[in-house]
């Protein structure tokens, strides 16, 4: 697979200031002009002004000027009209109207972090007081990991993904979304159906589970209104995971522990249904997680003159 990771995501919002410092209290780096980056990854978020909360622009990460020909000669093929560059070749999601550009970047080099030693029945990795517990230092994102969006038409939006783009289904949630993959990690975009095009999402990695529940106490820590869902651990990617609501509504992430699927290994899709499709243990995730409390504002946006 030439393609190899998302390079940023790009939303749009109607509250820019205070988008920028959501995020910046989320951990990313401020490098100015409302864009972002991770320790790992760069720049990997822009913040731009938009008249609606949604997605303007994914990047996806390829080596090289081949990877290039190959998905422009794919996305011809299905009639896509893109631009091309030679380093990038840019095209728009069909339903929902946002940017996705493949584009020529370096590979993640991530230095392993050790793993945390957890003690368990008869097994004692550790003496003294845990290491998640002493820590001080402020939780920072390693990397961009997937980004989730809602669309009015689920097989548009997967066709686009995997047979223009060259994504792969890892699963499925029943009839209603699929998890695909541009990268090792289980999927790097999930796209469900919903009534009005949007973004869910923007994940995003830290070291462990510790790092999930100290990174979302922070952000809690005099803001509980930026609770959304967590913590628990999903089913379908394996990851733990806790979600906030920056103050456009989009839900941001933190997650660790993502299964991986190396691209020498044979993956079978699997369909989930029910709750399965959602998560594994945790509570049940509440009713504006599957329908944000916006959804209704977006819809009249989105059919609004402009």
């Amino acid at each position: 697979m030439g393609m190899h990771r998302l390079t940023r995501v790009t939303m749009g919002v109607p509250n820019v200031a205070e988008t920028i410092a959501y995020y910046a209290d989320f951990g990313l780096t401020h490098v100015g002009d409302g864009s972002f980056a991770t320790l790992d990854g760069g720049e990997q978020l822009r913040v731009r002004h938009a008249p609606y909360r949604q997605l303007l622009e994914l990047g996806v990460g390829v080596d090289d000027a081949d990877d290039i020909a190959r998905t422009a000669a794919r996305l011809n093929r299905l009639g896509v009209v893109s631009t091309e560059t030679g380093t990038a070749v840019a095209a728009i999601e069909p339903v929902s109207g946002f940017t996705v550009r493949v584009e020529i970047s370096p590979r993640i080099t991530q230095q392993p972090v050790l793993a945390t030693p957890y003690n368990g029945p008869g097994r004692i990795e550790r003496s003294g007081r845990a290491p998640g517990v002493l820590r001080t230092s402020a939780v920072r994102p390693k990397k961009l990991g997937h980004c989730v969006v809602g669309t009015t038409d689920l097989d548009a939006t997967m066709r686009f993904f995997t047979e223009a783009l060259g994504f792969k289904v890892s699963d499925y949630i029943g009839n209603k979304g699929a998890f695909m993959r541009c990268s090792v990690d289980h999927h790097n975009v999930l796209a469900l159906a919903a009534p009005v095009n949007f973004l869910h999402h923007t994940s995003w990695q830290v070291d462990d589970i510790d790092d999930v529940g100290r990174g979302a106490a922070a952000m809690l820590n005099g803001h509980p209104d930026r609770h959304v869902w967590g913590l628990g651990r999903h089913h379908a990617g394996s990851n733990f995971f806790w979600y906030l609501k920056d103050p456009a509504g989009n839900f941001s992430e933190y997650y660790s522990d993502m299964d991986c699927v190396p691209e020498d290994e044979i993956w079978k899709p699997e369909v989930f249904e029910g709750a399965q499709g959602l998560f594994s243990w945790g509570p049940p995730p509440p009713p504006s997680f599957l329908e944000p409390d916006d959804l209704g504002a977006l819809m009249t946006g989105q059919h609004s003159p402009r």
